[in-house]
């Protein structure tokens, strides 16, 4: 082995501050060899980080190694220990095993004789195949700044294939609070791999916070002067929902503070703040940190044209889901006001929410159950034609009058189907079949098991199910076991036996909406 393997050439992109380090991992079944190597890179350093080395001495202590780690940059793979071609095989299980095609596979072997570099690189996926005699320091050097600038690109890509996918996903169904977040993640990560892979980062706004999956969009639950994290990436994917002081460090927060006062981005050591302007709010941060690099004039502009791009899209998002929400909540009044109920009851909240609830247990696609709780709303809209005093009379119905009542399905009905709109078509079919039974007496069409649209069977069950729980003109509030026995008796009768059998499975979480929307009047 040749002297000037011992020496290392100095690296012209070395910095004075070390921002990580790069994992080594060294195999060969020669101590000498491990240690020789090290010598040889011992002040290597590209792009800030410097080499953290890992040794194993066999291919199946190889294999270990890189099932706990990950994040292995470049392997220098002896071909030649316990076996003829044990190095082969952790090549093949790094690729084909654990499907890592990320790591730069560098082989050094003493034999070139056992293992012919033609025969190796045409069947293995390796990226360089060198002999040991030829393997000076200087060449050392040359191959090892070769692999990792190929692996750090490589990485970049993947973090940039990563927040594209989010992005691409969250698009199918962006108005929600959900995709929101997901698309904004995706966001945040781009920025971040862009600028060198920091994989902590997140986006802070006054606008909006993200507690329990919902948003909060200037109703007075969050205090507009206050920060919070809206979506994170690494270390604050953890933190999302709350106030940026209880996230961040008090000098991280200064900084932060700093930039929304000026309105300007603050660069730090290893971390940027980023003002996002806003037409509509009070404004938005992009923070990142842990950034392997300082950055330059061509990443400052990038930062600055990104930020006002993301911020200006964010507010165009708020505006729809802020639309949105005043329709839903014009359907939701609406519902109310033309149903049978007085203007104490929740009738028409405990429907919405205990739709949501059993749509849930029945593991409904999210945007389904959004357009369900939505659409039961309007479940009773046909009573709009009933007069008030055949609803609220508590005396026995004559055989007219209820003839009169159960024309409200079809009212409904037809005040609803012409409607192009997915939530309003779902109403018209609630509005017309929610008093359809399991064993077709129902009406009005005579519908008979799984001719009824589920989510109808749903709304029959949880009429019947409010109905029978809460106080009505004709009628005391039942007791819970007399409800319970109720739709026992009625299951496969009345309802749907498999939808009975999911309510009483988790009755106490259908109760509890029952006790957190009480009539007004109770």
């Amino acid at each position: 082995m040749s002297d000037d393997f011992l020496f290392a050439e100095d690296d012209d992109d070395s910095s004075g501050e070390n921002l990580g380090s790069w994992k080594i991992l060294i195999v060969d079944d020669e101590p000498e060899v491990h240690t020789v190597t090290r010598l040889a890179l011992n002040d290597f350093i590209l792009n800030g980080k410097s080499l953290e080395f890992i040794s194993a001495y066999s291919g199946e202590e190889a294999k270990a190694m890189f099932r706990k780690h990950s994040d292995i940059a470049v392997v220098l793979l002896d071909v030649v220990m316990e076996t003829d071609d044990a190095g082969l095989q952790v090549a093949n299980y790094i690729r084909n095993e654990l499907d890592n095609h990320f790591t730069r596979i560098i082989l050094r072997t003493g034999q070139p004789g056992q293992a012919p570099e033609k025969d190796v690189i045409i069947n293995y996926d390796i990226n360089d195949y060198k002999s040991k005699t030829e393997l000076t320091a200087q060449k050392l050097f040359t191959v090892m700044i070769a692999a990792l600038r190929s692996y750090r690109d490589i990485i970049v890509i993947e973090e940039n294939r990563a927040g594209l996918e989010k992005i691409i996903d969250a698009s199918v169904d962006l108005f929600s609070s959900h995709s929101l977040e997901k698309f904004m993640q995706g966001i945040i990560q781009q920025l971040a791999s862009i600028l060198g892979c920091s994989k902590d980062a997140a986006y802070i706004t006054t606008a909006v916070a993200t507690t329990s999956r919902t948003l909060d969009v200037d109703n007075g639950k969050i205090d507009e002067d206050e920060l919070y994290v809206f979506a994170g990436n690494g270390e604050y994917s953890s933190k999302e929902g709350l106030p940026l002081k209880s996230a961040i460090t008090d000098e991280e927060y200064a900084l932060c503070e700093q930039a929304m006062k000026e309105k300007q981005i603050v660069y730090a050591d290893d971390h940027v703040v980023a003002y996002c302007n806003s037409k509509s709010h009070k404004g938005a941060l992009l923070y990142l940190s842990g950034l392997p690099r300082r950055l330059c004039e061509n990443d400052k502009h990038l930062v600055k044209r990104f930020s006002n791009s993301v911020q200006l899209a964010f507010d165009n998002v708020l505006k729809t889901l802020d639309l949105e929400g005043t329709q839903r909540e014009i359907i939701e009044r609406l519902g109310h006001a033309l149903e049978h109920e007085s203007g104490d009851s929740n009738h028409i909240k405990r429907m919405a929410e205990m739709a949501g609830l059993m749509a849930q247990k029945l593991a409904l696609p999210e945007q389904e159950i959004d357009t369900f709780k939505l659409a039961i709303s309007l479940h009773d809209i046909g009573t709009s034609q009933v007069p008030k005093s055949i609803l609220h009379k508590s005396t026995p119905l004559s055989d007219d009058e209820i003839f009169a009542i159960r024309q409200h399905a079809e009212f409904g009905y037809q005040i609803l189907k012409d409607s192009s709109r997915p939530t309003i078509q779902l109403a018209a079919t609630l509005a017309r079949q929610h008093h359809e039974r399991w064993d077709g007496d129902g009406y009005p069409e005579g519908l008979k098991g799984e001719e009824i649209d589920q989510k109808s069977r749903i709304a029959t069950l949880l009429d019947v199910f409010d109905a029978l729980l809460n106080e009505r003109p004709y009628k005391p509030a039942w007791s819970v076991e007399k409800v319970v026995n109720t739709l026992e008796e009625e299951s496969g009768r009345h309802f749907d036996p498999k939808l009975v059998s999911r309510l009483l499975k988790h009755l106490p979480a259908f109760l509890e909406i029952q006790a957190q929307y009480p009539n007004k009047n109770q």
